[in-house]
């Protein structure tokens, strides 16, 4: 089993990574795969709703995004870390999930996510709440922990000391762990996935 962990921020090995860290350890006790994907510092396009991978399951810009999708196919649970930017995920994150799930919803369908965001202070409520939203309307189960999943500190030495941060970070690692397992026994037990209705579409201006 596999969990693939993006890195959000712009800074390779700062407050974000220091989060998404702890969880690695966790998971890596309890012998689950672990990736961290970084974002990096190079502009991210956003989607622009071209509608160009519908039939390709690929966005056309073929960047970070498709190589991130190549990957996500063969992960089993997903976790995002972000900083938080005015309340709200950072707009890089923000730009590669809109196309990342825009591109290839299909492929998460089913596999447990995960959010974490850090700030210094304030605005984490509602940024861990945005990054939630790509989970809940792609029939992922949403994997909690014993508060919501921050950190606070505005260096990594910062987040270290946010005792309560870290166990939740680690408490997270373990509930993914602990539902990835669930899910592995119920397939071994012959328990199928839920039959999906075919979807409709209600536009409320006609």
């Amino acid at each position: 089993m596999k969990v693939l962990l993006v890195n959000g921020s712009s800074h390779l090995n700062g407050c974000t990574y220091t989060a998404l860290l702890e969880v690695v350890k966790e998971l890596e006790k309890e012998n689950i795969e672990t990736e961290i994907f970084q974002l990096g510092n190079k502009p991210i396009a956003g989607c622009i709703g071209c509608g160009a991978c519908r039939d390709s399951k690929r966005c056309f810009r073929n960047d970070i995004v498709n190589e991130f999708l190549d990957k996500a196919k063969d992960a089993d649970g997903f976790i995002y870390g972000s900083p938080v930017h005015y309340a709200s995920a950072s707009g890089m994150l923000t730009s590669f999930l809109d196309r990342v799930y825009y591109s290839d919803g299909s492929i998460f369908k089913n596999k447990p996510g995960a959010a974490i965001v850090s700030c210094r202070r304030g605005g984490a409520s509602s940024a861990f709440d945005q990054i939630n939203k790509y989970f809940t309307i792609s029939c992922m189960p949403i994997v909690s922990s014993q508060y919501w999943n921050m950190v606070h500190g505005n260096t990594r030495e910062e987040v270290l000391q946010d005792k309560e941060g870290m166990q939740t970070m680690r408490t997270l690692g373990k509930n993914m762990a602990w539902l990835l397992r669930c899910i592995e026994a119920g397939k071994n037990a012959g328990i199928e996935y839920p039959k999906r209705e075919e979807t409709v579409r209600t536009n409320f201006i006609r």
